[in-house]
């Protein structure tokens, strides 16, 4: 495996650890059943789609990591773990206010889903420079 690659795949890593507390917290009692209102459920199927869209995320950093040029790489290295700090600070920012509430997990998990669909489109960018 390259250094680079390694590195890839610590920032993938540090995506999953740096929210896996709240996901954790979010998933401890129901499942996700989308017909349902339930806090608890509806929390559950954020936290899926939260899920779903970061490991999708993950996959796509690492492939445009590997397309890039070498000289190119540490900069999206950088970019990328400075983009995972500061999605997780602006969705805890933006969800302050309802984090003691039922849909507290939800709302966090849905900016941090909608976060990360618009992080795929920025990675597609760097393989147009």
């Amino acid at each position: 495996m390259t250094a680079s690659l390694s590195r890839g795949l610590g920032a993938a890593l540090l995506t999953a650890l740096a929210t896996l507390p709240l996901t954790l917290h979010a998933q401890a009692g129901a499942a996700c059943d989308p017909a349902s209102t339930a806090a608890a459920s509806r929390n559950a199927c954020a936290v899926q789609a939260f899920q779903e869209a970061d490991t999708a995320l993950n996959i796509r950093y690492l492939d445009v990591m590997q397309q890039l040029p070498q000289g190119k790489r540490t900069g999206l290295r950088h970019d990328q773990n400075g983009w995972i700090k500061g999605r997780t600070a602006r969705c805890k920012a933006a969800t302050r206010d309802s984090e003691t509430q039922p849909e507290g997990p939800r709302l966090y998990h849905e900016c941090l889903t909608a976060a990360t669909q618009e992080r795929m489109q920025a990675l597609e960018r760097w393989l147009q420079h």
